[in-house]
């Protein structure tokens, strides 16, 4: 099986100056490409059974005695291969900060409240068109001491996993309009503008249902030309 180059321009280095702590974990000396044994390319795979129903539903899988707080979304996309094909049957794994801009984690100390009501992630297998769909609250923006009053934008962390475990790619999805892109860091470890914006979701009205939740379409190219841009291990 033949593959389109990857091209590495559009992905964020392992080191980048203003993202403090990649100077403390980059490597120092060249990678050296490994290859994996058949095993490892060919499984563990998942089935619909890794995301069981209710999953892909943010808003419902943490509750204990109520609604979360927060604007509600919904986030839907295709994942598409390096020729525009759909990816039917792969798991997609979702997590996020709750409305506050915080996580469910003993490391998240912002002096910002939990939602008791929310788990913060979620997951799906994309359907036969690699269509997959999130009901979730959108997430605020949070502190993170990388510098001087240096704040996150509000994003969504995506994992995506493929025929195994070591197939697995991680990306973030940013929202339109957010004045916190232009002094993140981690936004803008990515140099090409284009593939910038490829991280960024596009408010869809057909999408959005009445009287309940905005809509946003956010696509997950795995590679190529147009390949969205992935937080990945190795070069």
């Amino acid at each position: 099986m033949s593959f389109q180059p990857r091209d590495w321009r559009i992905h964020p280095p392992h080191l980048f100056e203003g993202y403090r702590s990649t100077v403390l974990r980059a490597p120092s000396q060249k990678l050296i490409p490994l290859t994996g044994s058949l095993s490892e390319h060919q499984g563990p795979a998942f089935t619909a059974a890794a995301a069981p129903p209710g999953e892909s539903d943010l808003t419902r899988n943490g509750r204990v005695n109520g609604e979360p707080l927060g604007e509600r979304i919904i986030v839907t996309g295709q994942v598409l291969d390096e020729d525009a094909r759909p990816v039917a049957g792969t798991l997609v794994e979702l997590w996020q900060a709750n409305a506050a801009g915080r996580y469910i984690h003993k490391v998240d100390q912002h002096d910002a409240p939990l939602d008791p009501n929310f788990l913060g992630a979620g997951r799906c297998v994309t359907d036969a068109e690699g269509r997959y769909r999130f009901l979730t609250i959108k997430p605020g923006a949070y502190p993170w001491r990388n510098h001087a009053n240096a704040w996150r934008p509000q994003h969504i962390h995506f994992s995506v996993f493929g025929p195994a475990f070591a197939t697995r790619l991680v990306t973030q999805m940013y929202f339109p309009g957010d004045p916190l892109h232009t002094l993140d860091p981690m936004f803008n470890s990515i140099a090409d503008p284009a593939a910038q914006q490829r991280l960024v979701s596009r408010f869809d009205i057909d999408i959005t249902e009445p009287e309940f939740a905005l809509g946003y379409q956010f696509d997950i190219v795995l590679r190529g030309r147009l390949a969205t841009p992935m937080e990945e291990g190795h070069r």
